[in-house]
């Protein structure tokens, strides 16, 4: 049973935005900093963003100043608001835990961003 499942991907144009959700438990929530990653075809996946469990950020340079990571507590749910999408954001975004856990590895929600 997947316990973290992502949505909220798409095709955009370049310039375009979109907004990523990854709903988890509530118990996952509670202990632990939470991260959106990405991998592009033939890349290996890396670190996009991070939120602490008390709400500091942190964001890669390549998305700086256009993405938000945010986090519900309550719900357990984490977003990426995500503008002024690039091609080179074009990949497959999946939330996990920071550091992350194998076992929390879901399927991930498509982003492709045309130029």
């Amino acid at each position: 049973q997947a316990q973290l499942v992502e949505s909220g991907g798409g095709v955009v144009q370049a310039g375009g935005s979109l907004r990523l959700s990854c709903q988890a438990s509530r118990y996952i929530f509670a202990r632990h900093d939470m991260s959106w990653y990405r991998q592009a075809p033939g890349n290996q996946r890396e670190l996009v963003a991070t939120i602490t469990r008390i709400g500091r950020t942190v964001y890669t340079g390549s998305v700086k100043g256009r993405f938000t990571i945010s986090r519900d507590n309550a719900n357990g749910t984490l977003f990426l608001q995500m503008h002024s999408l690039k091609p080179e954001d074009t990949a497959v975004y999946y939330c996990n835990t920071n550091p992350a856990q194998r076992v929390f590895w879901g399927q991930g929600t498509q982003v492709t961003v045309s130029s």
